[in-house]
């Protein structure tokens, strides 16, 4: 007699799309119906948007990470740990947990929702000595090093080295850079009054994007407005200029200019997680090519959305348009994905992902901020309140809703006391440190390995 087995459904990554789509299904699917499993490295899921925020300590590193096991619904089991290869045809996803070990999970439904990793071109000394934006631990270790920079200069007896240690370059006039440089430049304006051997003007900013204009998504009115709150404040913008070199002491820029600088952070934007090019599936820019049901052509029984995935953008009706890599559609996409995998399981038809883009919004710090919520442009005070209570509102849990505004409140109240944690204060911690891009499997290293498994099954 056939013995009958529950699905097994693999979600990977704990980021917008994935833990939306495994709250959903928790909360639709029976616990007789699957069993679901979940790998992330953290047991937490990160709001991203305000990265910037917890590096310049406006928020704290808790309150914009939201706890998985909090859920009175828990039920999925998580697998501390990232996903480096998939077989799709014998369905193994292998697993390197964070202690190194190697597992081969099988599963009957696999969701893909890995995200994506810095960005990063051939530069001389780029991974060397870079530092990202794209982790906790990165945002809190930023933090740090800027401080630390003050702290050093101060010490300082070298006007040399004094002047080396105030200058800091940020690569990247996306969101990310933009909102970076904003927030750590107000961080170092504030934090100088409490140094008075240095001389405020020795503190420098640079914010260098090889695009010609600055966040072009937002529109050139708004672009332009951004560019003018950045330069008021003292930023230097050079568009159409990236990074030729990188050292310890100084940048060196395409178009020749020499900065000694010890901090250069890098945000020129993302790419595509490695592993899905591991599946052997058709992939666009990295990205794997799925249909507007977000399902992956060739490989069976494979979702994937998110960062990671091409998803057909329906709503802007324009042929071979695909969704952006931003939160707003990762979260939606969570959301039919688990719709459409509880589906799969049922027998029912699948419905395809639509979403019309609701606008943008960028917090440069203090009241300063431009917005577009449904098209409408802002700045200033109206700007910051949409800014604001859009991320707001977009946090998954009323605990770090609770925390995130009480962090408001208080920073606007109290200010920012600059304490320098001493977080891997010994340790470069740069790009190559956080962005483990050569640990995924080879499609040899993968057969081989799903081989292996195979021969211990039989």
């Amino acid at each position: 007699m056939a013995i009958v087995t529950r699905p097994r459904i693999l979600v990977v990554g704990a980021g917008f799309a994935g833990v939306e789509c495994v709250r959903r299904l928790e909360r639709k699917l029976g616990p007789d119906e699957a069993d679901v499993t979940l790998v992330a490295p953290f047991s937490y899921q990160l709001y991203l948007p305000l990265l910037p925020q917890v590096a310049s300590g406006v928020l704290t590193p808790q309150s914009v990470a939201s706890s998985l096991r909090r859920s009175s619904r828990y039920r999925t089991r998580i697998i501390p740990g990232g996903a480096i290869g998939v077989d799709s045809k014998a369905k193994i996803c292998v697993i390197r947990t964070v202690t190194d070990e190697l597992i081969d999970e099988p599963y009957d439904i696999l969701v893909l929702t890995p995200g994506s990793v810095t960005r990063t071109f051939d530069i001389p000394g780029l991974t060397e000595h870079a530092r990202g934006m794209k982790t906790l631990a990165e945002a809190a270790y930023v933090r740090d090093h800027v401080i630390q920079q003050l702290d050093l200069a101060d010490a300082s007896q070298d006007p040399a080295e004094r002047a080396a240690r105030l200058q800091f370059v940020v690569v990247g006039g996306g969101y990310a850079g933009t909102e970076t440089a904003a927030c750590l430049q107000r961080l170092t304006h504030n934090a100088v009054k409490r140094y008075p051997r240095l001389d405020p003007g020795l503190i420098k900013w640079h914010l260098i994007d090889i695009a010609p204009r600055l966040m072009p998504e937002l529109g050139e009115k708004l672009g332009e407005t951004a560019l003018g709150i950045l330069r008021r404040r003292g930023i230097e913008v050079s568009l159409g200029v990236s990074v030729a070199k990188v050292s310890d002491t100084e940048v060196t820029f395409t178009d020749g200019r020499v900065v000694p600088s010890h901090t250069l952070i890098w945000t020129a934007g993302v790419a595509a997680s490695p592993l899905m090019s591991t599946l052997g599936c058709e992939t666009s820019r990295g990205r794997m090519v799925v249909d507007a049901e977000m399902k992956a052509p060739g490989c069976p029984d494979v979702f994937a959305l998110g960062d990671a995935a091409a998803v057909p953008d329906l709503a802007k009706g324009e042929e071979g348009a695909v969704c952006p890599p931003t939160a707003q559609h990762a979260m939606r996409q969570g959301k039919v994905a688990a719709d459409n995998v509880i589906a799969r399981i049922r027998n029912q038809p699948l419905r395809p992902y639509v979403h019309k883009d609701l606008g943008l919004v960028v917090d440069l710090g203090g009241r300063d901020a431009v917005s577009r919520p449904l098209g409408v442009e802002m700045k200033g005070l109206p700007a910051l309140a949409v800014a604001r209570g859009y991320h707001w509102l977009a946090l998954r849990t009323g605990v770090a809703k609770a925390r995130v505004a009480t962090n408001w409140a208080l920073n606007a109240v109290a200010g920012d006391d600059f304490v320098r944690t001493g977080f891997q204060s010994r340790k470069p911690a740069t790009l190559k440190d956080f962005e483990y891009t050569d640990a995924y499997l080879s499609p040899e290293q993968l057969r081989e390995r799903v081989e292996r498994h195979q021969l211990r099954e039989a």
